[in-house]
């Protein structure tokens, strides 16, 4: 159902929404500043509406998602089949068990993180992967420096990478790709079908980043029938995601533009790089 303004004016808090908010509606940091028009051409779910309505003034992040865990346990307490956003943060430890389950040398498995980075956005920015395979130590790379960049066209980047390195990869099982960029998926694996149907153009105007999404998308679709793109949320303690995220970093630092391996002994000390 479409959004009206009364319904926005009960949903905001001093003209604008929190970040979960923002979430629900898939309107990216870039858009914000017109959010109100964006947000009126939107469908939303009933569901998701009391979402919006619980979620408002809720600026912790924590409690936020604790908000949507308890509404989805209400929805399954009830036996409602709905469709209801559902913030990875309730799959985040799941996809962490499974990768930290899957250690062993004797089980193939191919998992890529990817990360892009900015400083400023618009600024400099650059992105970074972390392959993990076979249980071996994971393999770090950075580049793709741009710089005046923003968050979504290094995160564009970092995704496109990965997908090169998948394609490139004669691993015959399924590949796994973490991101986390609902934005970045979003554009390959779910908005550009119906942009590419329309002839490469959206509603309300130009898609942007457009040659890096169209070159994104056709590998996609080369590999979508072996490969998962799941979402991470970022800066949440998942390794392979922290390890991309200093890996974009240090692309930013290095004004790497080409991808480069990154030579370390311990995981730790690769952490306690910095980040943004």
């Amino acid at each position: 159902m479409k959004l009206d303004k009364d319904f926005l004016d009960l949903i905001e808090n001093s003209g604008t929404l929190t970040q979960i908010q923002f979430e629900i509606l898939e309107i990216y940091e870039e858009d914000r500043k017109n959010w109100k028009n964006i947000a009126l051409q939107k469908d939303v779910t009933k569901n998701n509406k009391n979402l919006l309505m619980l979620l408002k003034e809720m600026e912790d992040v924590e409690i936020s998602n604790k908000i949507i865990s308890n509404y989805h346990k209400v929805l399954e307490y009830n036996n409602i089949n709905a469709k209801v956003y559902a913030s990875q943060i309730i799959k985040n430890n799941e996809i962490e068990q499974e990768s930290k389950n899957k250690n062993s040398e004797d089980e193939e498995f191919l998992h890529i993180y990817c990360d892009g980075a900015c400083s400023g956005n618009p600024g400099p920015a650059g992105s970074g992967i972390a392959i993990y395979s076979n249980g071996s130590k994971p393999i770090l790379i950075y580049g793709a420096y741009v710089e005046n960049g923003t968050n979504n066209i290094a995160e564009l980047n970092a995704l496109h990478q990965a997908l090169i390195i998948a394609s490139q990869n004669g691993f015959k099982e399924q590949i796994n790709i973490f991101s986390d960029s609902k934005y970045a998926i979003d554009c390959i694996s779910t908005w550009a079908y119906s942009w590419k149907k329309n002839g490469w153009v959206k509603k309300g105007g130009e898609i942007k980043n457009l040659d890096i999404i169209i070159e994104a998308h056709t590998l996609y679709e080369k590999l979508k029938n072996r490969l998962v793109l799941n979402y991470v949320k970022g800066h949440s303690g998942i390794e392979g995601n922290e390890l991309a995220d200093r890996m974009a970093v240090n692309a930013i630092n290095e004004k790497s533009v080409d991808y480069n391996f990154y030579r370390y002994e311990k995981i730790e000390d690769v952490i306690k790089l910095k980040s943004y």
